[in-house]
C-alpha cells in the first residue's frame, strides 16, 4: 500500500516539473522584426536598430564580463558607438513591454 502512495507523489513531482519546464520565454514579449545593422559595426560609426513598432527603445550594451558599459534611449533609430572599443558585446533592447538581447561586435 504504501508503495503504491509512494509512486503515485513521485508521478505527481515530476508531472508538475515538467508543466513548469514547459513556460516559454518566461512570460516576457519579443520584439517584432527586431534587426541590428550594420553587424560588425565600426567603432567610429553609428548603428541601427529598427524594428515593427516605432516606440522609444531603451538600450543597454554590456561586454562579454556582464558589465554595463553603455545606456540610452533612443527615440529614432541610430545610436552611437563611438564610446566602444573594439570587441564582442551584447545589446539589450527594451520597447515597451518587449525585450531583446543579441550580440554586438565593434571593430
Amino acid at each position: 500500500m504504501t508503495k503504491k502512495y509512494f509512486y503515485i507523489i513521485i508521478l505527481i513531482i515530476f508531472s508538475s516539473l515538467s508543466l513548469s519546464a514547459q513556460e516559454t520565454n518566461g512570460g516576457n514579449k519579443t520584439i517584432e522584426g527586431l534587426n541590428i545593422y550594420p553587424n560588425p559595426a565600426v567603432s567610429t560609426n553609428r548603428i541601427y536598430i529598427t524594428s515593427k513598432s516605432i516606440q522609444s527603445k531603451k538600450i543597454e550594451i554590456y561586454d562579454v564580463l556582464g558589465k554595463k558599459v553603455l545606456q540610452s534611449t533612443i527615440n529614432g533609430r541610430e545610436f552611437s558607438v563611438t564610446n566602444l572599443t573594439s570587441g564582442v558585446y551584447f545589446i539589450k533592447i527594451k520597447e515597451g513591454e518587449a525585450t531583446a538581447t543579441r550580440k554586438l561586435i565593434v571593430k
